[in-house]
């Protein structure tokens, strides 16, 4: 299998000329990637500006970073025509999207989309985001460092400039080679750009740490928590039903946690994140992780925190509409 590391370049509208076009926020305007062999080497290389059809202004940011004219980009090809090649270069055999970051996968189908191409896959994506991976290898496991960072970090050459889609791929696959870790290079991540259509379709993986679903999508978020497979507690070692000892509650209506107890694991996160799709329906992605005792408890706070709060919330609503009530006294 081969490793496509790919970078773009967008350009996006300026307020006071060229409005934001709802449907392409971001609209690409460089493709470059790098193509590495199962060993993570270098075999390849693709680099194409594309001709801008929606916005016709390069945004001050996008000039800044990029350090490119708008007549240079005239001379590019339609987008259509770039991505098609791009596709053709990637090869019949097969290979797996590797990105710095979460975004530019997403930009890439949109922008396909635009101009009605085919959907590269007909589901959730699998990919390497880089700039996670480098965190779990080298960093904290949770911050995401910039690019530059992570080249210093590891001693890397710098002999291109940064801030072009082709060498920030290059750069990208020279951390990737980096990373020798077999379970790090193990934790794929879903560019969900394309839902799940069924419930057939929905992802179910799981890691050395931590297990994740990825499900269909619903019509509002009442029926999202309702279903079985979202507000499941399944030990995801043994596959058993398992004891909750935290039932699912919410700090803000978008994130819900769980707790619960495996006899043979031990206590179990659950985390379900609420997503909206481009056409308003609900759809859900949901963590579990084994815990500590302590962390449970942590959790078990946290919920017992966040009930006290709705009271007095509750409290202050019914003191302030009793206090509109004709005939009624302020409290001394």
């Amino acid at each position: 299998m081969n490793y496509i590391i790919v970078d773009l370049e967008w350009n996006q509208g300026n307020p006071s000329h060229e409005p934001e076009n709802a449907t392409v926020p971001f609209e690409i305007v460089e493709i470059g990637a790098v193509k590495c062999n199962e060993s993570r080497k270098m075999i390849d290389q693709f680099s194409a500006l594309v001709k801008p059809q929606i916005y016709h202004e390069l945004h001050h940011i996008t000039r800044k970073l990029i350090h490119l004219q708008m007549k240079e980009l005239e001379a590019g090809e339609p987008f259509p025509d770039v991505c098609n090649k791009f596709l053709n270069w990637c090869g019949p055999e097969d290979y797996i999207f590797c990105t710095w970051g979460p975004l530019d996968l997403t930009e890439l189908q949109r922008n396909m989309e635009y101009y009605d191409m085919q959907p590269l896959t007909a589901g959730p994506m699998k990919f390497l985001d880089v700039q996670k991976l480098f965190s779990l290898a080298f960093d904290d496991k949770k911050s995401r460092k910039n690019l530059e960072y992570a080249v210093d970090f590891l001693k890397l050459e710098k002999d291109i400039p940064f801030h072009r889609a082709f060498s920030d791929a290059y750069y990208t696959a020279k951390v990737l080679e980096k990373i020798n870790d077999p379970k790090v290079l193990e934790k794929v991540s879903f560019d969900t750009y394309v839902k799940p259509a069924t419930k057939a379709d929905e992802v179910h993986i799981v890691f050395d740490d931590y297990a994740k679903y990825i499900s269909r999508t619903f019509f509002t978020k009442q029926e999202a928590l309702e279903d079985k497979e979202v507000s499941s507690c399944r030990c995801y070692l043994c596959h058993k039903n398992i004891k909750r000892k935290i039932k699912w509650f919410s700090p803000n209506g978008k994130h819900y946690y769980a707790v619960s107890y495996c006899d043979r694991h031990g206590f179990m996160k659950g985390k379900i994140r609420l997503r909206k799709t481009r056409e308003d329906l609900i759809y859900v992605v949901k963590t579990e992780k084994f815990i500590t005792p302590p962390e449970a408890e942590a959790i078990k706070a946290s919920q017992a925190s966040i009930k006290e709060q709705k009271r007095k919330k509750a409290a202050e609503r019914r003191k302030s509409a009793f206090s509109k009530l004709p005939g009624s006294k302020p409290e001394a």
